[in-house]
C-alpha cells in the first residue's frame, strides 16, 4: 500500500524542521569556502504532495543568493546550522565555473526535497 500524501507532507514538514540552512558544494561536492560566501537560512514551502522547496524569506517569495570564490558550483546540501551541524544531504546542479568571485542563485522552482509516495 502506499502512503498517503497526508504521511509524505507529514515526514516533509519535519525534514524541514531540519534543514535549517543551505550551503554550496563544487563538482567534487566540497562546500564552498572564501569570497564572502556563507550558507543561507532557509523557509521551506508548504509541502504539497510531499514536496518542500526552498527559499530565502518567510514569505517564501524569494530564492536564495550566494556570493561565491572563484571555482564551481556543483551541487546544494541541507544543513542543521550555520556552520559545522549535521549535513542531511542534496542535490547536483548544472555545475556553473566562476573565473571570480560572484553571485549564484538557487531557485526554488528548480530546487525540492521530495518525499516519494514508494520506492
Amino acid at each position: 500500500m502506499a502512503m498517503t500524501e497526508g504521511y509524505r507532507n507529514a515526514i516533509a514538514t519535519h525534514g524541514a524542521s531540519l534543514v535549517k540552512y543551505i550551503g554550496l558544494v563544487n563538482d567534487q561536492g566540497t562546500e564552498l569556502s572564501g569570497g564572502g560566501y556563507a550558507r543561507k537560512q532557509v523557509y521551506w514551502s508548504d509541502p504539497v504532495g510531499g514536496v518542500i522547496r526552498p527559499y530565502a524569506n518567510a514569505a517564501k517569495t524569494e530564492d536564495l543568493e550566494f556570493d561565491v570564490p572563484a571555482g564551481k558550483v556543483g551541487g546544494w546540501r541541507g544543513f542543521s546550522a550555520a556552520t559545522g551541524g549535521t549535513n542531511y544531504g542534496g542535490e547536483s546542479v548544472t555545475v556553473e565555473t566562476y573565473a571570480a568571485q560572484g553571485e549564484y542563485r538557487l531557485k526554488a522552482s528548480l530546487t525540492a526535497i521530495k518525499h516519494l509516495e514508494t520506492v
